[in-house]
């Protein structure tokens, strides 16, 4: 092959395009003029519920090089802390933020006027349940919660692996899950159960699982698992399963449990409607949806939403592991989650 200048000679139309999108990589599928805009404004500003050290930073790190010029700014809080800080800003007048995700963080957002409508081209093509039908967000990866046991204490195989053997007596006072306001904790098994059994049956199901006794601790689905690979349950209700995954990698005592359905939570991004810095917005968002950015979630042990894209572990994934999930809508969780709530605390308090 010969090189003259940038561009070899002697490659057909198919191999030519593949040695072109090597070289210039993700910055063709942005528009030369957006990326301008957002070089001339210099920043993003990213309200993330995303873990910085495993993912964020180095997502912001993958911008900075691919768009050299325009500094990530990260501000990290979970979905209800953030969805109320960017509240009170608009509110105020006096909006930080450019690109915001989470699970249900743009629901209120999206109620009260403070959202854009835009959509990447990255992502136009994705299914129509990865992304808001109005334009106002985008899935960027998915959660699978499942449960989780401690290897050490229950011997693999003998680990309940359908709802109902959660109902066994020996697994009485030895189960655990958060206590929150989250698809993370009781409340969205609570929501699984009613929509894969219907009321009356979910109902009944879940006054005799509320016999065994489970803890409730008001802490996150990485903190309720640390505290079952540390032997104090046998049993994690409601935990991402790729959190299992990184910490068996690192030599922990856990399994994850591909119970049917696992609760299935998309976490979405979206535009700030008042963003500081539209442009830079708009190509962080569409990085973060591209392959690169899809990329990253792969690398980082995430579950990338890219139908096109397999996590790191295919088996996390419900069309590869072959086990099925109930995907729940921000908007969806956001209704519902006032009634899982309810019955939480009536039957399991």
């Amino acid at each position: 092959m010969i090189v003259r200048g940038r561009f070899p000679v002697g490659l057909g139309c198919a191999a030519f395009a593949a040695w072109l999108s090597a070289v210039t990589g993700a910055a063709l599928a942005a528009d030369a003029a957006l990326i301008a805009a957002a070089k001339k404004e210099g920043q993003v500003v990213w309200y993330t519920t995303q873990i910085v050290d495993q993912f964020a930073r180095p997502a912001a790190q993958a911008f900075e090089k691919l768009y050299p010029g325009i500094r990530v700014t990260l501000s990290r809080a979970n979905a209800t802390t953030g969805a109320l800080k960017l509240l009170n800003e608009n509110r105020a007048g006096r909006n930080q933020a450019d690109v915001f995700d989470g699970t249900t963080t743009v629901v209120p957002l999206k109620k009260a006027g403070y959202v854009l409508q835009w959509v990447p081209d990255a992502a136009k093509n994705w299914p129509a349940a990865y992304k808001d039908p109005e334009g106002y967000w985008i899935a960027t990866n998915l959660y699978v919660l499942t449960p989780a046991f401690n290897s050490s204490l229950v011997p693999a195989g003998t680990e309940p692996r359908t709802y109902e053997a959660l109902l066994d007596p020996k697994w009485r006072g030895k189960m655990v899950w958060g206590a929150s306001l989250s698809s993370s904790a009781a409340p969205g098994f609570i929501g699984t159960v009613l929509a894969d059994m219907g009321e009356e049956r979910g109902m009944a199901y879940l006054r005799r699982l509320a016999q065994q006794r489970i803890a409730g601790v008001n802490s996150s689905a990485r903190q309720i698992l640390d505290q079952t690979i540390a032997g104090e349950y046998a049993i994690a209700l409601q935990i991402f399963n790729h959190h299992a995954v990184i910490s068996a990698k690192q030599g922990a005592p856990v399994k994850w449990i591909p119970m049917e359905p696992a609760t299935g939570a998309l976490s979405v991004v979206s535009i700030a409607k008042n963003a500081p810095h539209p442009n830079a917005a708009k190509l962080f968002e569409d990085f973060l949806v591209s392959k690169e950015g899809q990329a990253v979630y792969q690398r980082t042990a995430y579950l990338p939403a890219d139908p096109q894209m397999r996590a790191l572990d295919p088996t996390l994934k419900p069309e590869d592991g072959n086990f099925r999930s109930r995907f729940f809508t921000p908007e969806e969780t956001a209704e519902k989650m006032p009634q899982w709530k309810k019955i939480y605390d009536e039957l399991f308090r």
